[in-house]
């Protein structure tokens, strides 16, 4: 079954994987020796394809295509963007299929998720194709009677979009459509153990009649990355640059981005807690944590990551939630239609995820469910009970299927929100309205989301 898979999903490698990639008109002729990126499978540790590795010098080529391409793209009425973006939504409608088996090899993800993610990314370009048309410029009342002001939308020029390994297409997608529909050029430089999306991508850009020079893909090592990253937010050239992916790097990249001033956008690591108050439905908060906690193997940056259950309510919670990850939990390749949590993205998460359980076991919480790493990137989805907050699970961001849960008592509840701050992104809460209304004020985060039932978020500066 995943031989089937994979071979049917080489019909878009050939266009996007091998030498075949030197020629496209979205990429730089690179030379042979450079074609030597491996792209494993976590699930196996087998290799997939090989793609170029590019360094600093093929990143500034890539920086001045975009550039070039800037001058002559911008001139394209909002209407011809919002068509070829159209055309390129179409494209990824037709082959998601295919797309999605890559995602589903490079990063290990089930299919089903897969499938999702793609539908996910076609709806960033369906909507930038339609809001392409609509940057409008405003007039605003001057105090002079002779004059007018009038404030017109430009594009910034070439964009920097460095992009995560967790959700290879609908990243690039999200960031890549907004740019495009208003003018600007860009360079991607996708994570290293996840280029195949990317090229892929930027074939059936191609094909849509996007010209050449305005989505450049520039792949590379984990070894080349911090230089090609230098250059991508240093070039004067750039105008902008948009990340996602870890705290620690988003520093660095703010870093080098500061000399020229250039405009940034980050979307950094989270920590979030995921708090159930005595007033919740056990059963609501059961699902909602299976949600929060698993999808795509707890490899998502809104993921919850402590799990805080007031006390009366407990030991129903920890009791249902077991059962079900023993129903609804099925570790395997992603090809495989049963499998429900895919591998880690690579042997260096799982020992994370390791690193974090026998930390937390040895200063005194329980193995539930779980527990143990497997063979190669796979570890069991594990489930942690009398949880504290010295411990590693809930002061760093896990990034992988572990569930700890610490039992509160009012004065732990702020104790919980305090620690991790530097990861001020999501907090998730089950309860009633009343319960969500009166602790939203108190949370210093960025997204608040309340339970379904609720339908409330808050999106905090």
């Amino acid at each position: 079954m995943g031989s089937f898979c994979l071979l049917r999903s080489r019909c878009l490698l050939r266009q996007v994987g091998l030498p075949f990639v030197m020629h496209r008109q979205y990429s730089l002729d690179i030379s042979a020796q450079l074609l030597r990126t491996q792209v494993l499978d976590p699930a196996t540790g087998e290799e997939i394809a090989k793609v170029a590795d590019c360094g600093p010098a093929e990143a500034k080529l890539a920086v001045d295509a975009a550039y070039n391409a800037f001058y002559s793209w911008k001139q394209h009425t909002a209407k011809e963007r919002s068509v070829l973006l159209r055309k390129w939504y179409d494209l990824l409608t037709l082959n998601k299929e295919d797309l999605a088996k890559l995602i589903t090899f490079e990063c290990g993800k089930p299919m089903k998720e897969s499938l999702g993610e793609i539908a996910y990314a076609a709806g960033f370009l369906e909507w930038f194709s339609e809001e392409a048309r609509c940057v409008y410029g405003d007039v605003v009342p001057s105090a002079a009677k002779d004059r007018k002001i009038l404030l017109l939308k430009q594009p910034v020029g070439v964009a920097s979009i460095i992009t995560p390994w967790n959700f290879p297409s609908a990243m690039i997608t999200r960031k890549v459509g907004a740019a495009l529909a208003v003018g600007c050029t860009v360079v991607v430089k996708p994570a290293e153990g996840t280029p195949l999306s990317a090229l892929a991508l930027a074939e059936l850009a191609s094909q849509a009649g996007i010209p050449a020079g305005v989505f450049n893909v520039v792949p590379c090592s984990r070894e080349k990355t911090p230089s090609v990253g230098m250059v991508l937010c240093t070039d004067p050239l750039v105008g902008k640059v948009s990340f996602t992916g870890s705290t620690a790097t988003g520093k660095i990249l703010l870093k080098h981005a500061a000399d020229t001033v250039k405009r940034v956008s980050m979307e950094l690591g989270g920590h979030a807690p995921f708090i159930v108050f005595d007033s919740a439905d056990v059963d609501k908060a059961v699902a909602g944590a299976m949600n929060s906690k698993f999808r795509n193997s707890g490899q998502t940056c809104v993921c919850s990551n402590r799990f805080l259950v007031q006390s009366r309510i407990h030991d129903r919670f920890i009791e249902k939630l077991g059962k079900a990850m023993d129903a609804e939990l099925r570790l395997g390749h992603g090809s495989d239609p049963n499998t429900t949590q895919g591998p880690l993205i690579n042997v260096r998460a799982s020992e994370k995820v390791e690193h974090q359980v026998m930390d937390a076991v040895s200063r005194g919480a329980k193995v539930l469910r779980g527990g143990k790493r497997l063979d190669g990137s796979f570890h069991q989805p594990t489930l942690l009970a009398d949880v504290t907050t010295d411990m590693l699970c809930t002061r760093e961001e896990t990034f992988g299927p572990l569930l700890p849960v610490i039992r509160s008592m009012d004065t732990t509840l702020l104790g919980v929100l305090q620690a991790g701050m530097e990861y001020r992104k999501t907090f998730h809460s089950i309860e009633n309205a009343i319960g969500g209304c009166t602790i939203i004020p108190t949370v210093h985060t960025f997204i608040v989301a309340l339970d379904k039932h609720t339908s409330f978020n808050s999106l905090r500066a």
